[in-house]
């Protein structure tokens, strides 16, 4: 039975999770702007135009990631408290309130650098605004949690004697969980230098809880899971309470690594087909990345003119003052200006408002590994190519979208471990082939989609595609040896061959179903 909240604690009701109880350090932090400000970043960006349900934010993640965080670390340490632990084997008396508490930090913060429409931000606008600049949402958020403890005065509050976090080693450790083991450079000022994490090799299983670069199974996929399905209104098949009961720690190669058990495997393997199906029905959702395109142009057009702590917005990422200040809420400083300088982002975020986006002319399937540079080479050829030419280059933009199940071509199954239950220490792989015939044979693959930028209120009407669109999309997909995919909210273009027509009906559906 849980013992009941400290008078310091604060206890959170969860519509997914419950009630969660937060210790009073984790209360501290989430109490700080630059914690609230996640209160209005929406944890799916441009999604919550396509699905109305879909208006919650990294703040309850965040909470919901930290809860996880410590239910998971908590589980191995007092399962494995009740077994027959032989030398040499793991003890879970390391396992100690200092690890338990820098885990449920390190999950609480993990989203702290996401910017405006969480990933719009670092993977559509960003890249744009500065190219050639290497950033992901993981590096700011190591910098605003820096920030975070230094502006609120966090550390004398970490050293009281009722957290009893070392610094700076504990501040060290909680930035690595952040990161990622395999992102996370040797910080400066270690005792020793050679000493690449700041926890022993007997506790390496704890880089896995937050942000597992190893499988890619941790507690931040168990939280979005299941709260972007309930906010979706899809279907989640996959059940974390079970990782939770079946998880435990066995030494692997002379390290020790988060283990399940055997009959969890097919579990795991509906846990990625969810991640999968999401992507592909709400987190690639085409009106989706459309929204998220347009918003980005937006955003571009007004760099310099719209000013955070005097720094125009793609450069508040080097500056946690001025990022804190960064939030959804650019939308609408745009939307409801009056400055001739930001005319014509304003437009752009009117249509979106009033629903006149761009449309979606085609969608397909390479069958080879193709590259955003090359596919809009190869369509702008296609349209050189047009007599008489009917619209230009920028008139359209080209999007490849990737699928897999986390690890690109890898199957994520294949670096995780089981163990048996009359064999509890001794861990081992699960091959495909010994779960099941059913499963996939590979791991990504891609969708090619080509847009045009013009009104696509009247969906239904088609002489709005027979005279603006090029008449050449599924020349190119064949010229390409494209797999063109059937999408049954457009119609065939005017002057489509009756055959192209027909393979359009015939197409392979596995793989194409995003709404």
């Amino acid at each position: 039975m849980a013992s009941p909240p400290s008078d310091q604690s604060k206890v959170f009701n969860d519509p997914i999770h419950g009630h969660m109880e937060m210790d009073p350090l984790l209360v501290r932090i989430i109490d700080t702007p630059q914690f609230q400000r996640l209160r209005h970043i929406k944890q799916l960006g441009g999604a919550y135009y396509v699905f109305p349900g879909a208006s919650h934010n990294r703040f309850e993640h965040s909470l919901g990631v930290a809860h996880l965080a410590g239910k998971l670390v908590r589980a191995l340490h007092q399962r494995q408290l009740e077994l027959k632990i032989t030398p040499g084997e793991f003890t879970p008396g390391d396992i100690t309130p200092r690890d338990i508490l820098c885990v449920q930090i390190a999950g609480l913060c993990h989203d702290l650098g996401h910017g405006p429409f969480s990933h719009m931000f670092d993977k559509k606008f960003i890249p744009k605004a500065r190219p050639g600049y290497k950033w992901k949402h993981e590096k700011a958020s190591v910098d605003m949690f820096e920030h975070l403890v230094e502006v609120n005065n966090l550390e004398a509050e970490m050293k009281k004697k009722e957290h009893g976090l070392e610094l700076p080693d504990d501040l060290y450790f909680i930035k690595e969980l952040i990161a990622g083991q395999k992102d996370q450079k040797q910080p400066d000022g270690l005792k020793d230098p050679d000493e690449w994490k700041r926890r022993h090799e007997d506790k390496s299983f704890l880089y896995e809880i937050v942000s597992n670069k190893r499988n890619s199974i941790d507690v931040d996929k168990w939280d979005y899971f299941a709260r972007d399905c309930y906010h979706l209104g899809i279907k989640n098949n996959f059940d974390y309470s079970r990782c939770l009961m079946f998880a435990r720690v066995c030494k692997v190669d002379g390290e020790e690594q988060i283990c399940f058990r055997d009959k969890e495997v097919g579990n795991l393997y509906d846990m990625f087909h969810t991640r999968n199906c999401l992507h592909r029905r709400a987190y690639q959702h085409r009106v989706a990345n459309i929204v998220e395109t347009m918003i980005t142009e937006a955003f571009l057009k007004a760099e310099g003119h719209i000013l955070f702590n005097e720094l125009p917005l793609s450069a508040t990422i080097d500056d946690m003052e001025a990022y804190t200040k960064v939030t959804d809420d650019v939308f609408n400083q745009i939307l409801n200006s009056s400055s001739d300088e930001l005319k014509e982002s304003r437009n752009i975020l009117q249509a979106v408002v009033g629903r006149r986006l761009y449309a979606c002319i085609g969608q397909a399937q390479p069958t080879r590994r193709v590259n955003l540079e090359e596919m809009e080479a190869s369509w702008e050829a296609a349209l050189a190519r047009q007599v008489p030419p009917v619209l230009d280059r920028g008139d359209f933009f080209v999007d490849v979208i990737n699928f897999d199940y986390g690890m690109k071509d890898e199957n994520p199954i294949d670096s995780v471990r089981f163990y048996k239950k009359d064999k509890p220490s001794k861990a081992f792989k699960i091959s495909k082939n010994q779960v099941s015939g059913f499963l996939p044979e590979k791991f990504s693959e891609q969708l090619i989609r080509v847009y045009c930028k013009k009104d696509d209120s009247n969906d239904d009407n088609d002489s709005n595609h027979s005279k603006d669109e090029p008449l050449n999309f599924a020349q190119w997909c064949s010229d390409n040896k494209f797999q063109m995919l059937q999408d049954e909210d457009r119609k065939a273009p005017d002057g489509t061959p009756e055959d192209q027509q027909d393979d359009m009906k015939e197409v392979n559906p596995v793989g194409t179903n995003v709404e």
